[in-house]
């Protein structure tokens, strides 16, 4: 084992790794090194290619592909957990949609005991964060900021099925929205993604590029951390497997954890951190029992609503479609633009279930191509063309947890969800069903609508469509909560992401969050580690003091 020193050590070069990494080193005061599993990904086209996430869902080397277990409440389906492994992590094969969730649910957090974490607190963290290039109306100019890493920008390709959508839900009455991330989150109109130049601006290329040639960032890829060093109650440091062994590191200041929802509680539990039952039935030796330690596991659960298209218009890998995919990829080739700077989910929206509720309850997100299982299922993509709708629940009510299958830290971790426990979190994507029918009944999509293929006019009654729901539900890819933010007996780490109990350990990641967001998590995920850095720094100043 060899040893070396750093002030810093980051485990996990994901969206929040790599923005904790970057901002630590940025001072020049301190040494940091950020360690991965995966391998670099700025050679990968696929990683670059805005609409290539769909090429790396069959990815072993890119994607951590794991499985949750059987679903009880899903008729013991087990459901695909793809997660980015690669520098840049799943903000390497997301669909790079840029969204917040609602203010609410951050004055939420706040409202628990998570001071510091209300919608004012973390604005200007979000703003921090962007290099915002679309056009602003004057009373959106305070959400969002210029010079920040993260380039959010309007798609180069828009398919006309997209705007079709779009014209459609206003048409069936739900408000255009311009700016899901402003004032109001509430509407429908088009996503603005994480692109630059007609690429995917990922978070490693955002935050890691740009810090390339600083001396006291050190960037390690191929570095499976396998425990988490401590003496006594302080964190000293990690051990990680490379090509050439296992090798140890230690921290001067501090070990922070960014493996996101499931690699961060696995690797508390492999370090003897976590709830006592877990770990002695594993044969491993309890070091500080933290009973919430992957507990509280959350996810946005969707549903795909398929259509067939009369029309020709959208994107497809039936044979008719090869000659302009062709030209699609040289249009790429030779000038970053064309149906492959698409990101997939073009157009959607936030909509309310239901008159009651008090702000939106569902997200749509509008593909303008047949998908089915991830991408995966090619009988389906080549069977024509059409379009889909994905539904899910923004604040579904069901938790699950994650625990371990060994206490060898190569094997993946176990994954239960615990989808759809709460028959209301299935009642409402029932709902979402009927509100996006009434969508895609409209004029705007009378044209190219042949016929619903999932789930099927014949599916009509509640009942009907929530064994459908229960059949085909799948991951929006939105797993928090393991390592929960908060003050309660369950809390894993405290307001300043510190884990209770230990010194010299932080977890600053996804899995902080005490409840999941109403959105998408790549950007809160990057807002939390802008945060949390400030607050190490902030930290490391008055130590120094």
């Amino acid at each position: 084992m060899i040893e070396q020193q750093f002030d810093y050590v980051v485990v996990g070069a994901g969206s929040a790794g790599c923005a904790v990494a970057a901002r630590l080193s940025e001072s020049g005061s301190y040494s940091v090194l950020l360690l991965e599993a995966g391998p670099e990904s700025r050679r990968n086209p696929f990683v670059n290619m805005p609409l290539g996430f769909l090429q790396l869902m069959f990815s072993r080397r890119f994607n951590w592909q794991f499985n949750t277990e059987p679903q009880r409440h899903m008729y013991g389906r087990s459901l695909f957990q793809p997660r980015g492994k690669m520098l840049g992590g799943s903000s390497g094969m997301n669909a790079q949609v840029y969204i917040r969730g609602h203010a609410r649910d951050y004055d939420d957090w706040a409202r628990e005991g998570c001071e510091g974490w209300s919608y004012a607190d973390v604005l200007p963290y979000f703003r921090k964060t962007e290099h915002y290039e679309p056009p602003l109306a004057p009373a959106e100019a305070e959400f969002h900021g210029e010079g920040g890493p993260l380039n959010v920008a309007e798609r180069r390709y828009t398919n006309p099925l997209s705007s079709a959508f779009v014209e459609a839900a206003v048409q069936a009455g739900h408000p255009h929205n311009k700016d899901f991330n402003g004032r109001e989150q509430e509407g429908v109109g088009f996503y603005y993604a994480y692109q630059k130049d007609g690429a995917r601006c990922s978070n490693a290329r955002a935050y890691l590029e740009p810090a390339a040639g600083r001396s006291n960032l050190t960037v390690r890829s191929g570095a499976h951390v396998t425990r988490v060093l401590l003496e006594g109650s302080r964190a000293t440091g990690v051990e990680y497997r490379s090509a050439t062994g296992l090798v140890q590191v230690r921290a001067g200041r501090e070990v922070v954890l960014c493996g996101g929802a499931f690699n961060s509680p696995q690797l508390l539990m492999l370090s003897g951190i976590g709830p006592r039952e877990e770990l002695s039935k594993h044969g491993i030796e309890l070091r500080h029992a933290l009973e919430g330690v992957g507990q509280n596991l959350q996810d946005h659960i969707d549903v795909f609503m398929r259509v067939k298209a009369r029309s020709r218009q959208s994107i497809s890998m039936h044979p008719s479609y090869w000659l302009k995919g062709m030209r699609a990829l040289l249009q790429y080739l030779t000038g970053r633009r064309g149906v492959l700077t698409s990101n997939g989910a073009e157009a959607g929206g936030f909509i309310r279930s239901r008159p009651e509720e008090s702000i939106p309850d569902l997200q749509l997100h509008f593909g303008p191509m047949l998908y089915a299982d991830h991408g995966r299922d090619f009988k389906t993509a080549m069977s024509g063309y059409g379009y889909i709708v994905m539904i899910y629940g923004l604040r579904p009510l069901s938790r699950g947890r994650v625990g371990l299958h060994s206490a060898d830290p190569l094997q993946a971790p176990l994954i239960d969800p615990n989808y759809m426990a709460e028959t209301a979190d299935v009642e409402q994507l029932v709902r979402g069903v009927h509100l996006v029918r009434k969508i895609l009944a409209q004029r705007a999509l009378e044209s190219h609508h042949e016929v619903e293929i999932s789930p099927g006019s014949a599916l009509k009654s509640d009942d009907d469509l929530a064994e459908w729901v229960r059949t085909s539900g799948e991951s929006a890819y939105h797993p928090v909560g393991t390592c929960k933010m908060g003050v309660d007996a369950m809390a894993v780490v405290d307001p300043r992401l510190r884990v209770h109990g230990l010194q010299g350990l932080r977890v600053v990641d996804a899995s902080i969050m005490p409840t999941l967001v109403g959105g998408n998590t790549n950007q809160p995920a990057t807002m939390i580690a802008e945060k949390g850095a400030a607050m190490i720094l902030e930290d490391a100043k008055h130590t120094d003091g």
